[in-house]
């Protein structure tokens, strides 16, 4: 069963988790995002930047033609005080995301705790999970994406989740730990604690072929 949970009045039974583990479940990993990955990722904090210097940079260089130096330098000064001001309200945002996030990895769940004015908790057993995907940066961050079995329970809401759901699937919304590091691990711990209960048991990379079960047969050409 999948569980979309919230309580305003609920206090959490130890960090992460809404409630005690039952007896022969064990927890295997426990993290967050990375807050400024999360920034550059999901709210394109880069391109923001290079915008306002693009714009500064074209300030100072029309300036220099009809004025001074001195005056034509001090007109940059707006959109480097705007600039500054819109990626800190991103930074904020993003680092508020990552501090209230807790991503947990039992031997029979995962579990994500979302959400900074309105918290929820998404729980997710193994054999609710029809396919996993690993999104792996060269830094070594990454994000894994959660697909949903057909069978898995109430539609998810991708606005309820964002952030911490994959790109570009708003359709049939996949949760996600986004942004964590050292991925490959933590992807590595999956496999192993979800091996006989997925539908799809393998981890796959983002952009290849899902994973088959065994006995399954080839994949359907398109």
């Amino acid at each position: 069963m999948m569980d979309h949970d919230h309580d305003d009045f609920a206090f959490e039974h130890s960090h992460g988790l809404p409630e005690p583990l039952p007896p022969g479940e064990d927890m295997l990993w426990q993290g967050k995002p990375n807050a400024w990955q999360l920034a550059v990722e999901s709210l394109l904090i880069k391109w923001v930047i290079g915008y306002f210097a693009l714009l500064t940079v074209w300030r100072v260089v029309s300036a220099l033609a009809d004025h001074p130096a001195s005056v034509a330098f001090a007109s940059a000064v707006p959109p480097i005080v705007l600039g500054l001001a819109a990626v800190g309200l991103l930074y904020g945002f993003s680092w508020l995301q990552a501090r209230q996030a807790v991503y947990t990895v039992t031997t029979s769940r995962v579990i994500l705790r979302t959400g900074a004015a309105l918290q929820v908790t998404l729980q997710m057993p193994y054999s609710k999970i029809e396919n996993i995907a690993l999104d792996l940066r060269k830094t070594g961050t990454g994000t894994i994406a959660f697909e949903p079995a057909k069978d898995g329970g109430a539609q998810l809401s991708y606005l309820v989740l964002w952030p911490h759901v994959r790109p570009w699937h708003a359709r049939l919304p996949q949760p996600a730990f986004r942004c964590i590091p050292d991925a490959q691990a933590v992807a590595e711990i999956l496999a192993e604690a979800a091996e006989g209960q997925l539908a799809q048991p393998k981890i796959a990379r983002a952009g290849d072929a899902p994973a088959r079960p065994a006995g399954a047969g080839p994949v359907p050409a398109e």
